[in-house]
């Protein structure tokens, strides 16, 4: 196993004492914080939380591992991920790390290897490492241009059941939004998503027929009663106004499923007074934004031989300020898209506190992986420390947020159900037989 901090109590009833926990994930307790970080014991009783109580305040009587002030989180939620793409870097490197050379490298990859039996072993793999960081929800777009819809889908379906117990899954269709005036194709895949229990999602581009498409999405959904995740304005260009769209296709269809508008980059390119009306748009529409910084930054603004002059990312602190849900997540992982990366929502927290400012304060920021994904995924039961929640917990070595976030946290320990999980993460050369070395 890797090696942790501390090893608690391997018992049916015990407490973890004197411990530090970010307040905008805790429920139901009230304590007066520092930093947004508040103090306590929590008793775990047959893997559930059964009580968060002031410090010094756990029965005497409980077996007690003294956390001397170390962290103690709620597992995470990584709501934008691409699982089926993951690991392909090897065998399908971005040639010159630009969206359009993702974009075609993978496309090739995909037409020449996404077998069932490929996209299910890089799965499993990313899910593996997943799990060993301490996250318990994720949701994954998968690449649904036929005939892929069929089988990524049908090995989705079956992973979910696989690892119901560790990880819960939600999967979103991904296609470009006009492949929908193919109405047979359109039909089939709504009928794969909805067999499946996913969602529908698509990429949006300006274009004189957008509306007409976001319309027919909308009454897809609508009809099926399928949530809508769609990929918006990741691109620099100032012109690209689709969220804006978006949220006017919500209102004008009185649609009243969960939409999630993912990237958004261009938003941060327009002029204050645009920026304001579609901010304001967005919120009244009811339409949760997920923002991924290190993705973002990764490819956007990458021109040869030239520094990049923004960082990528929406307007994250605005939209938040009028009352739209907002979150981060990890995007892709060691694929075209994104060349890094290992799903590990600590990494992605710690960098999107550098690149967003969610510094000075702190505060809130811990709900950006805990509370507010799981509240835009609909599990208000995932991503919270509260008494009757399970006890899947992610315990740090950290005491503060300086601590926290300037070391990976490499040492942590995961509870699942109250029992510390082996967090050994898979070896590489696992997947060599299919994308290479």
């Amino acid at each position: 196993m890797t090696h942790s901090f501390i090893s608690p109590p391997n018992a049916g009833r015990f407490a973890l004492s004197n411990a530090t926990l970010p307040a905008a994930a805790v429920t139901g307790y009230d304590a007066s914080a520092a930093e947004g970080l508040v103090k306590a014991d929590l008793v775990i009783t047959d893997g559930v939380i059964a009580a968060v109580l002031p410090p010094g305040e756990a029965p005497a009587d409980l077996a007690k591992s003294d956390l001397r002030e170390s962290m103690v989180w709620p597992c995470f939620t990584d709501m934008h991920t691409h699982l089926d793409k993951g690991h392909i870097w090897p065998r399908s490197a971005n040639p010159d790390g630009t969206f359009p050379g993702a974009l075609e490298a993978v496309r090739a990859d995909r037409e020449a290897n996404w077998s069932a039996g490929d996209v299910k072993k890089r799965m499993e793999f990313s899910l593996r490492s997943a799990y060993a960081h301490g996250t318990s929800l994720i949701r994954t777009h998968l690449d649904s241009l036929t005939p892929q819809h069929r089988i990524s889908f049908e090995v989705f379906a079956e992973i979910r059941e696989t690892w119901k117990d560790r990880i819960a899954l939600q999967a979103v269709a991904l296609f470009p939004m006009e492949n929908m005036a193919d109405a047979a194709y359109f039909a089939d895949l709504v009928a794969v998503v909805r067999d499946k229990g996913g969602l529908i999602g698509g990429v949006t581009r300006m274009s004189p027929a957008l509306d007409s498409q976001l319309d027919t999405l909308f009454r897809a959904a609508a009809d099926n009663g399928l949530d809508v995740d769609l990929h918006v304005d990741e691109t620099d260009d100032p012109a690209a106004e689709t969220l804006r769209a978006i949220a006017q296709a919500v209102l004008r269809n009185r649609f009243d499923g969960k939409v999630t508008a993912g990237h958004c980059c261009s938003l941060a390119r327009h002029d204050e007074e645009t920026a304001k009306r579609t901010v304001a748009l967005v919120a009244e529409a009811g339409v949760g934004v997920v923002s991924l910084p290190m993705c973002n930054m990764y490819l956007q603004d990458r021109y040869p031989d030239r520094t990049p002059r923004w960082r990528g990312v929406t307007l994250f602190k605005e939209l938040a300020a009028a009352g739209v849900a907002t979150a981060v997540a990890s995007d892709n992982t060691r694929d075209p898209f994104y060349a890094y990366g290992d799903l590990d929502q600590v990494e992605v927290f710690r960098e999107a506190v550098r690149i967003l400012h969610l510094d000075h304060p702190l505060d809130t920021a811990a709900r950006v992986v805990t509370t507010s994904p799981a509240d835009i995924l609909g599990r208000p039961d995932k991503g919270r420390i509260a008494a009757g929640a399970s006890a899947d917990l992610v315990l740090f070595s950290a005491r503060r947020w300086s601590e926290f976030l300037s070391r990976p946290q490499s040492d942590r320990v995961v509870l699942r159900r109250g029992k510390v999980i082996d967090r050994s993460l898979p070896d590489y050369r696992e997947l060599d037989n299919l994308v290479g070395a």
